[in-house]
């Protein structure tokens, strides 16, 4: 068993930096040094302050004031150009790129925005200030629409013209069946004899309560 384990140990002094040093070997050759410049599509000029970011990496780099940049990525990866007023661009390394070095030359397209027109106007005279200043219409705070919410010709309205509800109908109905209880067995008076309900109708008619209501 000692002589097992002695053989493991003498072993993996020779395996592992055997593999250790294909691993560096492997990932040394995958390594690849991008440089290049960035210029403009319509007038080759180069172009400053470029973002050069590794695409699913934080890791990037900007042009300089021609234009130029390197950084350092691996074969495979997708590096994306971008700045304000150019349209992106994306670029990817080719996996089976041969060497260490790839060189670079990105042309970046103008990127139109179109923005909405800006009316410049000449300044207002005094006259016209206080002219559009009394005329401004100013909408209702929450007291002048409670206000109006609550005016009693509004209120009249709503009376007249919204359904009963459900508690409503339920109480003209209990009302209804109390005063016919009430004179169950004997003649109901008629208001047409009532000389307080003719007061009521007279009034009901001078409001108006009884015109035709038209909204």
């Amino acid at each position: 068993m000692k002589i097992f384990l002695r053989y493991i140990i003498i072993s993996s002094f020779f395996i592992i930096p055997g593999v250790a040093k294909a691993q560096f070997e492997t990932f040394k050759d995958s390594v690849v040094q991008l440089y290049g410049v960035v210029m403009t599509a319509d007038s080759l000029k180069g172009l400053e302050s470029v973002s050069i970011m590794v695409k699913g990496q934080n890791r990037g780099t900007v042009t300089n004031e021609k234009g130029i940049f390197s950084i350092v990525v691996l074969k495979g990866d997708k590096i994306e150009f971008t700045s304000v007023g150019y349209k992106p661009k994306t670029v990817t390394i080719p996996g089976n790129l041969e060497g260490n070095q790839q060189s670079i030359i990105q042309l970046m397209v103008n990127d139109t925005v179109y923005l909405p027109a800006t009316i410049i106007k000449a300044r207002p005279s005094r006259e016209q200030f206080e002219r559009a200043f009394v005329n401004t219409n100013i909408p209702d705070d929450n007291i002048a629409t409670a206000r109006k919410n609550t005016d009693f010709a509004t209120r009249r309205m709503l009376v007249a013209t919204l359904p009963q509800d459900g508690r409503e109908a339920s109480s003209q109905y209990l009302r209804q069946n109390a005063a016919k209880s009430y004179y169950a067995g004997q003649i109901a008076p008629q208001n047409i004899f009532n000389p307080l309900a003719w007061a009521e109708f007279i009034k009901a008619w001078k409001r108006g309560d009884y015109k035709k209501k038209s909204y």
